[in-house]
């Protein structure tokens, strides 16, 4: 995730975002640099050796 080897026991993306506690975070998400939509999360299945990125936004000038 984000450039590190993380070992996770979730199966989709959505449930990594859950066990990595971003569940109620507004982030962006991105598998091997595709972005996926929110709504497609549950159903975006990883698998070993994925890239997972986690993008969350940030305010300021």
């Amino acid at each position: 995730m984000n450039g590190k080897e993380l070992e996770v026991g979730a199966t989709t993306l959505a449930a990594l975002l859950d066990e990595l506690d971003y569940r109620d975070v507004v982030v962006a998400t991105a598998l091997n640099q595709n972005f996926v939509r929110a709504v497609d999360r549950y159903e975006t299945l990883l698998e070993a050796g994925d890239a997972v990125e986690i993008l969350t936004p940030k305010q300021g000038g």
